[in-house]
């Protein structure tokens, strides 16, 4: 696990400073909350944003998840982060104001979990469906060298190793746990969504999570949408580059009839949180599709500006 480490001082000063010039670049627009695309943007307008992330402290692990108008939802794990010491028990959750946080990270080292496959180079033989430039193998909109929600390829695939790179928009005055939270999603054969959406923080247990969730846990990030939870939760904040590794095999026919259901394993971060699983049907709107020997890859449009790099797969027979 690529881990860097952040200055916490600068952290926990922003707590204290432009509180009303952060509320104020939060304010919502015409089509709902503000959204982020760009960190540096961000950083300058919005104080909460260098707040929120990942700590160590005393051997437990803490996730800040930014709520808006200096409101944090945190997360405090036992021996760690998830993947990285949590012992696996419930943890201890809260929402504060930059006071509290103050004495939830007082002390904490602030670090940043980059995923390992994060800028993995293609294998030869791979199909390169973006790259950062104008690309035949996909149609959408392709701006600021980055493929946005709403995409699709223009071919159609079988069975497949996928790498994908993506970034969610930094959203925090939508409701946490919320569709609206930076929502898209990756449509395997435009039948099997691998969901997208800001869910760091939250874990994927309703009595765990000490709030109120907007939505149901299998609408999470990582979630076979409406169909099944990750085994892990490795969300990263919003505006940090994530990976999906996504190995799929999909559905076999023959005659016409269908012998064999759709599988696919998920590595999210470069941790398998899902394996092997078997697939009777497409989930979400895919599910109301017939099912197909193959199939475009579609970067679901949800109204959210989500984006993708270094996107790649390699055929398998």
């Amino acid at each position: 696990m690529k881990i860097s480490r952040l200055p916490l001082r600068l952290c926990v000063a922003c707590l204290f400073v432009g509180a009303s010039f952060s509320a104020q670049a939060a304010d919502k627009k015409k089509d709902g909350p503000k959204a982020w695309t760009d960190p540096e943007v961000a950083a300058a307008e919005d104080t909460d944003f260098l707040v929120q992330g990942e700590f160590r402290k005393d051997g437990a692990g803490i996730q800040v998840a930014a709520l808006g108008d200096g409101s944090f939802y945190v997360t405090r794990f036992a021996g760690g982060l998830p993947e990285d010491g949590w012992d696996g028990k419930k943890p201890e959750t809260a929402v504060v104001d930059r006071d509290g946080l103050a004495k939830w990270i007082e002390g904490a080292s602030k670090i940043e979990r980059l995923s390992p496959t994060l800028g993995a180079e293609p294998p030869a033989g791979a199909i390169v469906l973006f790259d950062g430039e104008t690309s035949d193998r996909v149609k959408g909109e392709i701006k600021e060298g980055y493929l946005w929600a709403g995409s699709e390829t223009v071919d159609e695939y079988g069975d497949f190793t996928l790498h994908v790179e993506f970034r969610l928009p930094y959203k925090p005055k939508a409701d946490l746990s919320g569709q609206d939270r930076g929502n898209s999603g990756l449509y395997l054969q435009n039948r099997y969504e691998v969901q997208v959406l800001d869910s760091f923080g939250v874990l994927y247990d309703p009595e765990w999570a000490g709030i109120p969730l907007k939505s149901d846990v299998k609408q999470l990030c990582g979630s076979f949408y409406k169909v099944k939870t990750p085994d892990v939760p490795m969300a990263r904040p919003p505006l940090t580059w994530q990976t999906y590794d996504i190995d799929f095999t999909a559905p076999k026919f023959e005659g016409g009839k269908k012998v064999a259901n759709a599988r696919i394993t998920v590595k999210h971060n470069g941790v398998t949180i899902h394996d092997d699983v078997e697939l009777e049907k497409g989930t979400g709107a895919g599910g109301n599709r017939p099912e197909v020997p193959k199939g475009p890859i579609v970067f679901q449009g949800h109204g959210n500006p989500v984006a993708y790099r270094n996107v790649w797969l390699v055929e398998r027979n």
